[in-house]
């Protein structure tokens, strides 16, 4: 996930006002949404990990559905909302002049991806680079507008469907989408991307691997059968021929396409959030080559096929890609991109500081997965250095989970007041200061952060400048039974800046009595083996750690932000509500959000879903983020995608003299 600070979520209000006026003229439920991508630099929300059909998981500690008492000393939420703040410096697109094709971009990082197959794909660089090689239906503009940046547009689709043009049946429960006949896949001979391909691509989406979508709330229960479809191929070997005559076997019931260019989809119930899901990269089609291997095995990953204007011609893992012109793509079949530079070179290596200095020195383009290092900041911020922008992530990054399940001291942690302790424990301004200070960090005291739906500023747990009060924590754990404290158990990356945060929180908990030792894994193994792992939470292998959220869209989002992160109701193997959290009163607030189309209910209905949350201290919040980009000087039309917190690499063409 990555990261977005002080803003409120008046664009997110704006957003669902503007979907609801169009749902009321044509009574649809279609939304003009907005959007985003699971993490933290190149973390996602989740990465791959089996999913689990809606219903079907198990949740070892629930919060109960009533309310418990106000924490003592928190201050009662705000319906107010705090004046709208913009980064200091937010834009360094370098627009001037006539776009001219050719050259090479050169984009230089420290990891790879979590996944290449867009059924898995989650983290926010992976996003950077699934733009480039992969089409949805639906997309979000390229846009140094933020209003435009978070709405969405056609991308294969001819149209956005509503009641009036017959892309929405009367009862909200059908679409109907037409796709462009000229979107072509790059195989020998190039072929037309077709309603089949887009149904392959859902049905390849809850494959019973570790790389299955990390989200399956946005899918399953959603769609018509897809419930069913799922919940049978979860029983499926994981080998090709197994997989392959499962998926051409069997069918998603809500899933049809009428033609090769018409594609009808029936849901469960109106979701007035549809083409939001739509327009993630896990909606891509797919070419029914990739059924010659399981879902981003090795042999897939070099197999990837393009529809988008750029292909991947060459991948060594873990070191780089070379993307080249997709000789298939043509711009009149794309309005969202275009294909100005001839190739993409990503070298995979160097850290934060030696990617800055190559960027600085011209001899690279743009950053991977990494940032600008924040002790350099301050000196390009003095010097208005027109090469770097700081752009708001909409994001909660990072934030301590509290394994709700964990069997470790006789299952403290499922006592919401040992809960309630730890919330005051935490110094957030000292977790800014690791990631750059107050310019790129805002505290946050909520699970919803700005630019999101239901965002309003309260705090149940006001310590002195947000800097935590060991004290207050200590009196509460005695109260709660627990006068000489307890050893937990903090997961967490080796990678970036994450384990100076973990020391920073073993030092917060430490002042409170509390004793943390820490179990260090590698990004790629830190969802699928602990956080998204049912089994493990229960048994005690981990009980907090410091993922990051960044929403998978902005505007009407509460399935992106609420749904995840708290709906005990999809728990299971690959869930992101990774504290085991379920709770009625919240899950029927998730529940009205995502059907209405009243603005006004939707907002209050998130908001008393968070406050609700807060009181059981499902997590604690630490900051809401922006994010510091850098270019080099021959790079022009730079526009951040708020979706993968990076510049759309479609948009941008190099100064001819370099």
């Amino acid at each position: 996930m990555s990261g977005k600070y002080g803003r409120f979520s008046l664009l997110a209000v704006l957003a669902v006002a503007s979907l609801v006026t169009a749902a009321c003229s044509s009574n649809s439920p279609s939304s003009s949404a907005s959007s985003s991508t699971p993490s933290v630099s190149s973390s996602p929300p989740a990465t791959g990990g089996g999913s689990a059909p809606s219903g079907t998981g198990t949740v070892g500690a629930s919060s109960s559905a009533s309310s418990p008492s106000q924490p003592p000393g928190s201050q009662a939420p705000t319906s107010q909302a705090p004046t709208s703040q913009a980064p200091v410096q937010t834009a360094n697109v370098n627009a001037t002049g006539s776009p001219t094709p050719g050259g090479t971009l050169r984009m230089i990082g420290n990891a790879d991806v979590d996944h290449l197959d867009t059924a898995a794909g989650y983290y926010t660089t992976t996003y950077t680079l699934e733009r480039a090689f992969t089409r949805q239906l639906y997309t979000n503009p390229a846009s140094s507008d933020p209003a435009t940046s978070i709405s969405v547009v056609p991308d294969v689709a001819t149209e956005l469907p509503t009641t009036a043009n017959g892309g929405v049946s009367a009862d909200g429960k059908t679409y109907t989408i037409h796709l462009r006949p000229d979107v072509m896949w790059d195989t020998q001979p190039a072929r037309a991307v077709t309603a089949a391909d887009f149904i392959l691509g859902f049905k390849r989406l809850c494959n019973p691997t570790q790389n299955s979508v990390g989200a399956p709330g946005y899918y399953i229960g959603v769609i018509k059968g897809m419930d069913t479809y799922c919940a049978a191929f979860k029983n499926v070997k994981p080998t090709v021929a197994d997989f392959k005559a499962y998926i051409t076997g069997h069918d998603i019931s809500g899933m049809k396409a009428v033609n090769d260019t018409t594609l009808q989809i029936e849901l469960v119930k109106p979701a007035a959030d549809f083409v939001n899901i739509l327009s993630l990269p896990f909606s891509s089609a797919a070419p029914v080559e990739y059924l010659q291997y399981l879902p981003d095995d090795a042999n897939f990953r070099q197999h990837t096929i393009s529809d988008g204007p750029y292909s991947i011609t060459k991948y060594v893992p873990g070191q780089s890609y070379l993307l080249d012109k997709n000789p298939a793509w043509t711009q009149a079949s794309d309005p969202v991109r275009h294909q100005y530079v001839d190739h993409i070179q990503v070298t995979l290596g160097p850290d934060e500081n030696a990617v800055q200095q190559q960027i600085a020195a011209g001899t690279q383009d743009m950053e991977w997965d990494t940032t600008v290092p924040t002790a350099t900041v301050p000196q390009l911020k003095a010097s208005n250095d027109a090469r770097m922008g700081i752009y708001p992530n909409y994001d909660t990054n990072p934030f301590l989970v509290i394994n709700q399940q964990s069997s470790n001291n006789g299952g403290a942690l499922g006592k919401v007041e040992v809960r309630q302790a730890i919330e005051y424990a935490i110094n957030k301004v000292s977790k800014g200061k690791i990631y750059g200070g107050p310019s790129l960090n805002t505290p946050l005291n909520q699970i919803i952060p700005p630019g999101n739906v239901g965002y309003e500023e309260f705090n149940l747990y006001p310590t002195p400048n947000n800097s935590g009060d060991p004290a207050k924590c200590k009196s509460m754990l005695a109260a709660a039974g627990y006068p000489n404290g307890f050893t937990l158990i903090d997961v967490y990356r080796t990678s970036g800046k994450h384990p100076d945060i973990y020391q920073s929180v073993q030092a917060d908990l430490q002042a409170c009595g509390i004793t943390v030792k820490g179990v260090p894994s590698k990004a790629s193994d830190y969802y699928g083996k602990y956080l998204s792992d049912p089994t493990g939470s229960k048994k005690g292998t981990w009980d907090i750690s410091e993922p990051g959220w960044i929403p998978d869209w902005y505007g009407n989002n509460a399935r992106s932000v609420m749904e995840p992160l708290l709906d005990g109701r999809t728990y299971g193997p690959g869930s992101t509500d990774w504290s085991g959290y379920n709770n009625a009163t919240v899950n029927a607030d998730i529940d009205k959000a995502l059907t209405s189309t009243d603005p006004a209910e939707v907002q209050k209905a998130m908001h008393e879903a968070d406050v609700q949350a807060m009181k059981d201290a499902v997590i604690v919040p630490f900051q809401t983020q922006s994010t510091p980009l850098m270019r080099s000087e021959r790079v022009h039309n730079a526009i951040e995608l708020p979706s993968s917190v990076q510049y759309d690499v479609t948009q941008i063409w190099l100064n001819p003299t370099s």
